[in-house]
């Protein structure tokens, strides 16, 4: 007899481990097949998953540093938040958390864990217990029925069944969209997609995310116009970043003169994200708009946007000498630590677009388990949404005379720099990632 298992990791973010154990365990890693094994037949699919995120959901570099150095020994000093020591793991490794695995070994040790959201996960889902799915409430029965979004699929080495809920933005929502113990929503990609246009005009997460194309899910299978790649391409690519937020600069003078103020105003338009950008883990996402002048000598002077006044701005302008995420020291247990950097290397006076979270002592941070609060300031870019960004610059008296060139930059990086730094991460972990750009040019006489 086959067993399910319902999970609803909302409850178990915010109690302690002993009251959800009976959840755990109740599979063994024997029960789901490993990916290369689905991989024999659908060799293109494999190839896509595995250089995806969702084959690194526990292996990448950021999410072992994360889990191992802070919310694992997080969840052994704190009691509201020991929950996380299995609750982060039935995300980013699923069949170790359904198999008892708790903690698993770290990524080195090449255990069953590593093999993050696998094939055996997402195919063995049969629904959600949630009216509104959130922190890993998905049903799991594993065995040889594999379920997809498919009415006609056949496979000789396993029965099939057509799911209505993989075509759905709820089966994302399962993992996307997550409460911290503090009940704050420290994930909301699902929700904030719901409140957007796209939900209404009937565009899913799918339709970006795994975009579809001619060819075969399986040797031999039926050759097909629409089959869903599975790259999972987010933020984490260039290619997917690249252009998703529209920028241009206006208003200039077409003459000035050192000294005076050149004033313009750059706009930003997210027509292609489905959600705010940056979205999901917003604590440590960034995304800055940076601008400078270029004289005709070759000059560069930073240009700071010009302050606007609502609540919270100030977590919204780059501040080279702000600190901020002391949790990091407490729970590391590092003598007389002040801080990090809140913004890392981004210029002073770059505006930013985030989404800032604060733990119950106030302070700014990103842990997000441990956040309370995230009320303060929302300050990024919803779906087909403008914002428009005002400089007032007061030119260099000794500015040279000819062409001063103003370029306006959009970056993209996952977390600060001064955490990437920190932890010793590779700089591809924080690396900015250009957005966009716009330039245009005034005449210096």
């Amino acid at each position: 007899m086959r067993r399910t298992i319902v999970i609803i990791l909302g409850l178990f973010l915010a109690l302690p481990a002993t009251a959800f154990s009976a959840k755990m365990g109740s599979f063994k890693y024997e029960d789901f097949k490993k990916p290369k094994n689905c991989g024999m037949c659908h060799r293109q699919i494999y190839k896509e998953w595995q250089n995806s995120l969702m084959s690194k959901s526990y292996t990448h570099e950021w999410d072992q540093v994360e889990y191992f150095k802070l919310a694992l020994p997080h969840s052994q000093k704190l009691e509201k938040v020991s929950g996380v020591k299995a609750g982060c793991i039935a995300c980013h490794s699923p069949l170790a958390f359904l198999s008892g695995d708790i903690p698993p070994k770290p990524a080195d040790q090449d255990t069953r864990a590593n093999e993050g959201v696998s094939c055996e996960v997402c195919h063995n889902i049969t629904g959600t217990s949630e009216k509104v799915p959130f922190n890993f409430s998905f049903n799991v029965e594993p065995g040889k029925v594999k379920r997809g979004p498919r009415k006609d699929a056949v496979s000789p080495f396993h029965s099939t069944a057509y799911s209505e809920f993989h075509k759905s933005a709820e089966l994302c929502a399962t993992c996307h969209d997550e409460q911290s113990p503090y009940g704050a929503w420290v994930k909301a990609t699902y929700r904030e997609w719901k409140e957007g246009p796209y939900s209404k005009e009937g565009k899913v997460c799918q339709d970006c995310h795994m975009p579809k194309a001619p060819g075969r899910s399986a040797g031999g299978g039926k050759e097909r116009t629409d089959i869903a790649h599975h790259y999972f391409q987010g933020s984490h690519s260039a290619k997917q970043l690249s252009g998703a937020v529209d920028v241009s600069l206006s208003g200039a003078q077409k003459a000035v003169k050192p000294g005076e103020a050149l004033k313009f105003q750059a706009k930003l338009l997210n027509g292609k994200v489905g959600h705010p950008i940056p979205s999901g883990s917003t604590e440590e996402r960034m995304l800055w708009l940076e601008v400078w002048a270029v004289d005709a000598n070759g000059q560069k002077y930073p240009v700071p946007v010009t302050k606007k006044g609502f609540k919270g701005e100030e977590y919204t302008i780059a501040d080279s000498s702000a600190m901020t995420y002391q949790a990091i020291g407490e729970i590391m247990e590092i003598k007389d630590f002040k801080g990090l950097k809140r913004d890392g290397d981004v210029p002073d006076g770059a505006r930013i677009f985030r989404h800032p979270f604060f733990d119950p002592k106030g302070r700014m941070t990103i842990c997000q388990w441990y956040t309370k609060d995230n009320s303060l300031v929302d300050y990024r870019i919803k779906p087909r949404e403008t914002k428009v960004e005002d400089y007032s610059w007061k030119l260099p008296a000794n500015l040279p005379k000819g062409k001063l060139t103003i370029t306006a930059s959009l970056y993209y990086s996952q977390i600060p720099s001064s955490v990437g730094k920190f932890f010793k991460l590779p700089e591809s972990e924080y690396q900015p990632i250009l957005v966009n750009k716009a330039e245009m040019t005034v005449e210096v006489k």
